[in-house]
């Protein structure tokens, strides 16, 4: 079996222990890095993500699965550099907004960004409106993303769009929109520039965005 399949293989039986064995043996080998994150690990979050859609598997395994990817990918960072071009990086800024704890989405999506060399501000979960706000002032990333996992935390993002329309900052920052009550529609809704389905999506979606 190849790595990049034994990779997918550890996040589908939630081994990080294996995980960062095989993530080893990749930066021993020399073998792509990018691959193995793009083809196996991302792979198997992806069926994951599926399996949960369907029921098939409840929430603590999907946080196994994604702390398994995690193990994996930690390893293997430091080696994507090289891959990453010398234009200049999209600036992305990453939250779970206030009165959501879970952060298992926006831990992918960090992941998938990182893989395709964006730079990141990770604010973290449960996160104040005021201090994504003052991120956007201070920082001026090009994109700022929020996740609600839950229907009680999503209006937390269109407060989002209103605060930064009051700054005066809401022309100087595409923003995005994700998490699983969260829809295309809502998005349109609130005014958000983009939605982003799944975590896999999202680096296609936030090119998208900037490109415009």
């Amino acid at each position: 079996m190849s790595l990049i399949e034994e990779a997918k293989k550890a996040v589908l039986e939630y081994d990080e222990e294996k995980a960062k064995e095989i993530s080893n043996k990749v930066v021993e080998d020399g073998t792509d890095p990018v691959k193995v994150i793009q083809e196996g690990y991302t792979k198997g979050i992806q069926i994951i993500g599926e399996k949960f859609d369907n029921e098939e598997i409840y929430l603590p395994q999907v946080m196994q699965a994604a702390n398994t990817m995690q193990a994996g990918v930690e390893i293997l960072k430091p080696h994507l550099e090289d891959n990453t071009s010398d234009e200049k990086q999209t600036t992305v800024a990453l939250a779970t907004v206030e009165g959501d704890i879970h952060e298992i989405g926006k831990n992918i999506v960090k992941t998938m960004l990182n893989v395709e060399g964006f730079n990141i501000i990770d604010l973290g979960k449960d996160v104040p409106l005021d201090e994504i706000v003052e991120t956007v002032e201070k920082d001026d990333p090009d994109v700022v993303g929020t996740s609600a996992l839950m229907t009680s935390t999503i209006g937390k993002q269109e407060e989002l769009e209103e605060q930064l329309k009051e700054k005066d900052l809401r022309e100087d920052v595409k923003t995005l929109v994700g998490g699983a009550p969260v829809t295309e529609d809502w998005a349109k809704e609130i005014g958000a520039d983009a939605w982003a389905e799944n975590a896999q999506s999202a680096p296609e979606v936030i090119n998208e965005i900037t490109e415009e």
